[in-house]
């Protein structure tokens, strides 16, 4: 049975958003982080060109307009690749200078500051919850996870295989999104250590975003691979639902494309899942693949589909992350879209 209902017309919808003017065309943004109506920040790079490496960005929503802030003290090129926060004044973004070097921003709310990066580690994102903030890198090419104690980084031994994401609850109940060589896998740390289960054991499937709703239903998403076939075939969806026992797989209502993002709703429970890429195959005797939904609304039992908003001179995006406005139905959609002549462009959307 497929769990879906197409959103109807008089239904509301997601809505483009505009950055800041000064922001030029080619810049790309990667992840962004809410608290409040006028509380907002999304990181990325502001690109310079096709080839040449761009800028870290930061941008500020302040109720009315995204603005962009400032970061005095920071010269160097490259790009924010992640931010979270565990609360308005408690800000951390995660970046790659031009070198391949690892750079730690950190901000109070009002500015941005350079921040020491743990010694020998790239890093490729930061995740907070539960009063905690976590880095996800590696050292030496081997994976690593740190958790911040007072004014440090302290190591946590990682699960086995890949950890693409995480979703922390608490110092001792933290869930893990990744892949080993059996499959996509989600691991549990219960502040001592790890237990891992494998998702889906389709050869080179992975999840990179998990949503830990209560013990008894966790939610994770990412992609099921394949092995051989034509070169650019695209790649599945997946996603999959733990109950306290088994993981199941659950049909989404599109056929080829990435789960990139699952967020709650007010109350904690899995309300929007984000399908970047999103493709089904069209009818017989006509195009062979037609775009599929970008956003899927979960009301407990059936998915809602969502496109994206056309947006003039651009295409559809390649990426798309959540970030859920706390305490509102308001979710906030961004990344990077197709631009004029193979190029890109930053994209922000808004539903509600």
């Amino acid at each position: 049975m497929t769990l879906t209902n197409p959103a109807a017309a008089d239904t509301p919808a997601w809505q483009h958003v505009p950055v800041p003017a000064q922001v030029r065309p080619q810049a790309a943004l990667n992840e962004a982080v809410a608290f409040g109506p006028d509380r907002a920040w999304a990181v990325g790079t502001d690109a310079v060109g096709r080839e040449a490496p761009g800028f870290p960005l930061v941008l500020r929503w302040d109720g009315t307009a995204w603005r962009r802030q400032s970061l005095p003290g920071v010269a160097w090129q490259g790009e924010l690749l992640s931010v979270a926060a565990t609360s308005p004044t408690a800000l951390w973004a995660v970046g790659r200078d031009a070198t391949g070097g690892a750079r730690l921003l950190h901000s109070d709310g009002a500015a941005w500051y350079e921040s020491r990066p743990p010694r020998g580690v790239v890093l490729s994102e930061v995740v907070a919850g539960g009063g905690e903030t976590w880095l996800i890198g590696s050292r030496d090419g081997t994976q690593v996870l740190l958790r911040r104690d007072g004014s440090a980084w302290r190591d946590v031994p990682p699960p086995p295989g890949a950890v693409y994401g995480l979703h922390i609850l608490a110092a001792d109940d933290v869930w893990a999104a990744g892949a080993t060589g059996a499959g996509a896998a989600v691991s549990h740390w219960d502040g001592q250590t790890w237990r891992q289960t494998v998702v889906d054991g389709f050869p080179r499937s992975a999840v990179s975003t998990v949503l830990a709703v209560s013990p008894t239903e966790v939610w994770a998403g990412g992609t099921a691979g394949f092995i051989g076939g034509p070169p650019g075939r695209p790649i599945p969806p997946l996603l999959a639902r733990y109950d306290g026992q088994t993981w199941s797989r659950v049909t989404v209502p599109a056929d080829f494309g990435a789960v990139t993002s699952l967020t709650p709703t007010p109350s904690g429970a899995l309300g929007w899942v984000s399908v970047a890429r999103s493709q089904k195959w069209g009818p017989p005797g006509g195009t062979p693949l037609v775009p599929g939904p970008a956003f899927l609304a979960w009301n407990g039992q059936t998915f809602t589909e969502y496109g994206e908003p056309e947006v003039a001179g651009e295409g559809g995006s390649s990426m798309l992350r959540l970030a859920p406005v706390p305490g509102t139905a308001t979710v906030w959609s961004v990344g990077r879209a197709a631009g004029p002549e193979g190029t890109f462009a930053p994209r922000i959307l808004r539903f509600g």
